[in-house]
């Protein structure tokens, strides 16, 4: 497949070291140096995935990320120092898909590079879908068109919280765990951290319950996992 990255971090050695090893792998690359560069090239381009670093002059990572997530849906994987257990959840709040450590192997990137673009290309397999319009009171979820309203207001959702809420709202009541969540969403090759549902589960509440921590839509069962109520 054809995939075209942009590497954006402000240490030329490692995006010299990114662009060899991606280049090698058949992928077309571009390069940003701070969060400003990074931004206008992916406002103007077309890119299949980004490779962000966390820390960049003039805009930072996240704040690069959050921008972004107001206009696209391209993934987004963050580069991270090795333990910076924080900064990787923060960077999953602000939309990221995924994060690589470093020092990093670059056979793990271009395997975790092409895994994400798979996934995001083909969508991995859902349960058989049972009906095409939800409705929950002010909850309205349109699955045909891939549209939530609530209290007839349109709700934003980036392509792995609608996943997620899809999953749920057309079973509900069923019970999914962590693991079932990230299979079905992520893949069942996928290698990262299981609190990365809880991140995307958390962002998900904020944007459709009045109030996240006692949810009215999508609700915890202790020990278990989630599930919509309905």
């Amino acid at each position: 497949m054809s995939v075209k990255v942009l590497i954006v971090d402000d240490e030329k050695s490692i995006v010299k070291g990114l662009k060899y090893a991606l280049e090698a792998d058949g992928m077309q690359t571009d390069a940003a140096y701070d969060g400003e560069e990074a931004l206008e090239k992916i406002e103007t381009g077309e890119f299949d995935l980004i490779l962000l670093d966390m820390m960049l002059p003039k805009m930072d990572g996240m704040e690069v990320c959050r921008q972004v997530r107001s206009f696209s849906e391209v993934p987004i994987v963050f580069l991270t120092a090795k333990g910076d257990d924080m900064d990787k959840i923060l960077g999953l709040e602000s939309g990221a898909d995924d994060y690589i450590t470093k020092p990093f192997n670059m056979l793990e990137v271009r395997a975790r590079i092409r895994g994400i673009i798979r996934r995001s290309r083909t969508r991995a397999p859902k349960p058989e879908k049972k009906e095409t319009l939800i409705v929950n009171g002010e909850f309205c979820f349109d699955t045909d068109n891939r549209r939530l309203t609530i209290a007839d207001r349109e709700i934003n959702l980036t392509s792995k919280e609608y996943e997620i809420l899809e999953i749920l709202v057309t079973h509900p009541r069923k019970i999914y765990s962590r693991d079932d969540l990230l299979r079905l969403v992520w893949g069942e090759n996928y290698t990262g951290d299981a609190r990365t549902v809880d991140v995307h589960v958390r962002r998900l509440r904020e944007k459709i319950e009045k109030t996240p921590g006692e949810p009215k839509y999508v609700q915890t069962k202790w020990g278990s996992g989630y599930f919509y109520k309905g």
